[in-house]
């Protein structure tokens, strides 16, 4: 059975404990619930090989993060988004055990995959509440356009860095990371 999110405007608490009875994903956007749509198999793959990438360089380095999927990050009063990936300190996540996982703070990194119903949110509107959020570093992974755009927080606005094919990247959040635009989409 599908069920419409409500009309009205939701506080972030409201948001917190909104079940319509699906498996349905939402962000929220100044009150308003958005569906997220499942991702597609590429999308999904590019997740799988990221996540696991990074879990191999947090354990290596042995730090107190994760590397987290459906993990929501509060990025003002009544918005939260749903990043592909987010990377957290351990000790963030252990408080939301039984809550909704919504982090309000310590982010560290964060990754978008565009798909082409994400294309303004995922360049414009993340970037912007990110940005005001504080996360260090942002990545948009672009298969369409097949790049890597690496988004750095310096003095409150980001400064970017566009990476196409064999190119290697170069993390602040990972900076001993060899990876490169090719592998990331070779899925």
């Amino acid at each position: 059975m599908f069920t419409t999110p409500p009309k009205t405007k939701l506080t972030f608490e409201e948001y917190l404990t909104y079940d319509d009875g699906t498996d349905n994903r939402y962000e929220l956007e100044d009150g308003e619930l958005i569906l997220v749509n499942p991702p597609t198999g590429r999308h999904a793959l590019i997740i799988y090989f990221l996540v696991n990438t990074f879990i191999t360089e947090i354990t290596r380095l042995q730090l107190p993060w994760a590397a987290m999927q459906l993990i929501g990050v509060r990025t003002a009063p009544r918005r939260s988004r749903l990043p592909d990936i987010c990377i957290a300190p351990l000790e963030g996540i252990r408080d939301k055990l039984d809550v909704s996982a919504v982090i309000e703070s310590d982010a560290a990194l964060a990754v978008e995959i565009v798909s082409p119903d994400s294309v303004k949110r995922d360049y414009r509107f993340k970037r912007a509440e990110y940005a005001s959020f504080g996360i260090p570093e942002y990545w948009i992974v672009d298969p369409i356009e097949q790049k890597v755009t690496i988004l750095l927080l310096i003095e409150g606005l980001y400064e970017e860095t566009v990476y196409q094919g064999d190119a290697p990247i170069q993390s602040q959040t990972f900076p001993e990371l060899i990876l490169t635009v090719s592998q990331i989409l070779q899925v």
